[in-house]
């Protein structure tokens, strides 16, 4: 046996390094074809040597033919910057602006003075698919983006629609690293749900269309069924929504593991035709278990949203965010005139100063000062237990962020969630202005321009002041006392609330009933940040297929 081993070792001693290359060879798959943006970033590596041809795929922007030679610029969606092809008149004439083509030639440098330092000298060329030239509509002209929104299947392939699409995606592998490596779990919520977590009723209710009478006799004699048919005459036997936040599900699953978080699709039916609104769009929530202060997730916000846009700058993504060429954008007065340098600027502000933290109460204060003694008029005059507008959120994004996102802190109670903890201190916990009445342990985060973007707070974990809260709501129906003989006093002991008094909020209840623990989190409105990191002033140019209402195109 040692002499059998001594003789392996030594033949792998002797033939390891070929054995080693072998099996890297046999290992790894031959590398694909390269994207342009590759070859762009990286023109020496790929410079053709020893007549090794290069091969690229992607579609025709446009064509410039002479007499004896003929240009062609190719797009793939990997970069913005198109790569220039050198063809011959022959093999231009089958082109035309949005054709699909295979090009194989030697990949040599440029003539001096040329923008590219490469460029792809044809050999070969395979027409993918033909277009109709004379009615594609993305010909080589300005295109509003009004007019692409009516095109949502095709607009991707303008080079700043498709960055956009690559900006979802770096934020996307980002995020998902940020929250790795701080042992968050990632999950999966569902997105149909029993009730509507925010309260607000505008939520969209599940139906389904009329069944065959074949299928319906199916369903009659199936052991679901209540005396013959669902006890509504809906599939769920009950009425079901999409859902409006993952938060009451992720409390659910924090307090399994400690800290969750998702990036999951949310559906509103607010009828708000506005640049900041959609029907459709993607939230990115988390819960934290054993936090008792709103401190800890303010913290892991601002960590996360400096952490991407550090990530920007190191990108390609981020750099051809700074230099891309914009078509009509409006909304976003900062970028209208140097749109490179202003987002560069706003980068810098989310990085470099300090993200100012303020009650709502010291909000209101400030606004009417600015009333009383800056002359400043709003369409809502502000005032105390009233909601901010937009108007307020941006004169307090500039007022008090000058730059920089600014934390608004303990809203009045009446304004949120019934599932909000009341705040530490009645009197104000961040400044030294007191509140007129019952807050909230919650925040808003306001960016410049647009406003809004991140909602958070304790919640409350206590049963018996949960249960307080929702009877204040109505979320609970009148129990009455069994020895009141018929009394519709309420009756606080939680012993007594039936399963129907409770209704779909059972579950969430059973929460505080078996061993819950302080615990908050937040929510995202991802396509919102996007929109702010871009530049981009409508939120339905940052989702490739936006909805909204009166809109649901393909």
């Amino acid at each position: 046996m040692k002499a059998r081993s001594l003789c392996l070792r030594n033949l792998n001693q002797r033939t390891g390094h070929h054995n080693r290359s072998f099996l890297r060879h046999i290992s790894s798959p031959p590398p694909p074809n390269p994207t342009i943006a590759s070859l762009l970033a990286y023109p020496q590596t790929f410079e053709s040597r020893d007549n090794s041809p290069v091969t690229i795929n992607g579609f025709v922007r446009s064509v410039r033919k002479q007499k004896t030679i003929a240009f062609a610029a190719i797009g793939d969606g990997t970069t913005v910057e198109p790569l220039q092809a050198v063809l011959t008149p022959a093999q231009a004439d089958s082109l035309a602006t949005g054709t699909s083509i295979q090009l194989t030639g030697a990949w040599k440098p440029s003539p001096q003075g040329k923008k590219q330092s490469h460029e792809l000298q044809v050999e070969q060329l395979k027409v993918l698919s033909e277009t109709e030239s004379s009615t594609y509509p993305l010909q080589k002209k300005y295109h509003t983006q009004e007019y692409l929104r009516t095109i949502p299947h095709l607009r991707s392939r303008t080079p700043f629609n498709s960055l956009l699409l690559r900006l979802r995606s770096h934020s996307i592998a980002r995020l998902t690293s940020f929250f790795a490596g701080r042992e968050f779990i990632q999950t999966h919520p569902p997105i149909i749900t029993s009730s509507d977590c925010e309260g607000a009723g505008e939520v969209f209710t599940l139906t389904t269309e009329t069944l065959h009478p074949a299928q319906s006799l199916s369903l009659c004699n199936s052991s679901d069924m209540v005396d013959g048919t669902d006890s509504d005459g809906s599939f769920f036997r009950a009425p079901k929504y999409l859902t409006v936040s993952s938060q009451l599900h992720l409390e659910a699953l924090a307090q399994s593991v400690g800290r969750v978080w998702t990036l999951s699709p949310t559906f509103r039916a607010e009828k708000s035709d506005t640049s900041r609104h959609l029907s459709e769009f993607y939230m990115l929530e988390t819960e934290l278990s054993f936090v008792d202060s709103l401190d800890p997730i303010m913290t892991l916000a601002e960590d996360m949203i400096r952490d991407l846009v550090r990530s920007l700058y190191d990108s390609r993504v981020g750099q051809e965010l700074l230099s891309a060429k914009r078509t009509g954008e409006t909304g976003l007065e900062d970028l209208a005139s140097a749109p490179g340098k202003a987002l560069q600027s706003r980068w810098k502000g989310l990085l470099d100063g300090p993200w100012p933290r303020i009650t709502y109460t010291e909000a209101i204060n400030r606004l009417q000062e600015a009333v009383r003694d800056k002359g400043v008029s709003f369409n809502s005059p502000p005032t105390w237990n009233a909601g901010l507008q937009a108007e307020h959120e941006r004169f307090i994004a500039d007022d008090v962020g000058k730059g920089s996102p600014v934390y608004v802190t303990d809203y009045p109670r009446g304004l949120k969630a019934f599932y909000m903890s009341p705040s530490a201190c009645e009197s104000s916990c961040w400044g030294s202005q007191p509140a007129p009445g019952p807050t909230a342990a919650c925040f808003d985060l306001l960016m410049p321009e647009v406003c809004e973007v991140i909602g958070g707070s304790l919640r409350e974990h206590r049963l018996a002041e949960l249960l307080d809260s929702m009877r204040s709501r109505g979320l609970i129906k009148t129990e009455r006392s069994p020895d009141a003989g018929g009394s519709s006093s309420p009756t606080p002991a939680s012993s007594s609330l039936s399963d129907e008094d409770l209704g779909n909020l059972k579950w969430y209840v059973d929460l505080r009933r078996w061993s819950s623990v302080p615990h908050g989190g937040f929510g995202l409105g991802f396509d919102r940040l996007l929109g702010y990191l871009a530049g981009v002033g409508n939120i339905r140019e940052v989702v490739p297929f936006p909805r909204w209402v009166g809109r649901c195109d393909c």
